[in-house]
């Protein structure tokens, strides 16, 4: 073997060193979060929804514990499910590796039948496993007021467990756990969280979160 022809040790190192600076380098590129909701995700009403909705908070906590995500708030107020069915494909034309289903009030509130509604959060989920089969799904459980009777409210708030379980996700009982119902955590329209409500609601999804975001 002559001179020329040998192995350059340097020149080895350096192309070993590129290809463990990429590997580093593409390790630490920020992963997706999608929150996927109505005007609860959104953050209608609030003064500053962009920093001040759940979604944001969540943003902020991931900051401070130095996680390499980004949150991205997809959501639309007054959206249903069947309109998040519609709108799903928009989203997922980025990449996304944990994925948040926070719909289903509007549904509740106009009374729609809940078989619609499931089969809307059902397409919205395959959807996702479709486009992102590594993604992690979390479902946000919601519970609406018995003024459409028991029977329906059972029904509805069950939709979201047995969501869960069919297709493996992570849930939240209830997105608006501590929340809902108290006069001093919520808006006028006794609906909507204020931004302390909003901070409320960060703490829970964050606890459900967390695990899935942590190497």
């Amino acid at each position: 073997m002559t001179p020329r022809s040998r192995l350059n040790p340097f020149r080895l190192f350096g192309a070993v060193g590129f290809c463990v600076l990429t590997a580093l380098l593409s390790a630490a590129d920020p992963r997706t979060l999608v929150f996927f909701g109505d005007s609860l995700t959104a953050g209608y009403g609030l003064e500053d929804p962009a920093t001040q909705a759940y979604p944001a908070l969540v943003q902020e906590k991931i900051a401070a514990a130095g996680l390499p995500w980004r949150v991205v708030n997809a959501g639309l107020s007054g959206e249903t499910t069947s309109g998040g069915a519609r709108r799903i494909d928009w989203i997922l034309r980025q990449p996304v590796d944990v994925f948040v289903l926070a719909l289903g009030g509007n549904d509740g509130l106009r009374g729609i039948e809940p078989g619609i509604s499931r089969a809307g959060l059902e397409r919205i989920m395959e959807r996702v496993r479709e486009k992102n089969p590594a993604a992690r799904l979390v479902v946000a459980g919601m519970m609406i007021p018995p003024m459409l009777g028991a029977d329906y409210t059972r029904e509805f708030s069950a939709l979201y467990p047995e969501l869960a379980k069919k297709y493996s996700a992570t849930l939240i009982p209830f997105l608006l756990a501590g929340v809902g119902g108290d006069p001093a955590l919520n808006q006028d329209d006794q609906i909507h969280p204020t931004a302390r409500g909003h901070a409320v609601v960060a703490e829970t999804v964050w606890r459900a979160l967390q695990p899935l975001l942590t190497p």
